[in-house]
């Protein structure tokens, strides 16, 4: 059974526009728990095949990747075949991609 807070979070991350990116603890708040981050990642864990999320538009506080290989050159690729663009840090540009519902 899926939780109240974890079917606001489906909900929120559903909406992501391709080309944008959300930080963690973005949609934390946005789902009403600021402090849920951690939990942000698991759901998405559970979540991302079962509901179609698009888990790659979702990135760090610093705007990095947090997943580690092979997945965050997945992510990186996905991201990049949005048109998101990466400095030579692998850090992307909050004023440019990120999401402002």
């Amino acid at each position: 059974m899926v939780s109240p807070f974890a079917k606001k979070v489906i909900e929120i991350l559903k909406r992501i526009p391709s080309g944008k990116i959300a930080t963690y603890g973005q949609i934390a708040a946005l789902s009403g728990n600021p402090r849920a981050a951690r939990q942000i990642v698991r759901i998405l864990h559970i979540y991302s095949e079962k509901e179609n999320l698009p888990w790659h538009r979702v990135v760090n506080r610093f705007g990095q990747i947090s997943l580690k290989d092979p997945h965050d050159k997945i992510q990186k690729h996905l991201l990049m075949n949005e048109g998101v663009k990466f400095d030579s840090t692998d850090s992307i540009d909050f004023d440019a991609y990120l999401w402002k519902p």
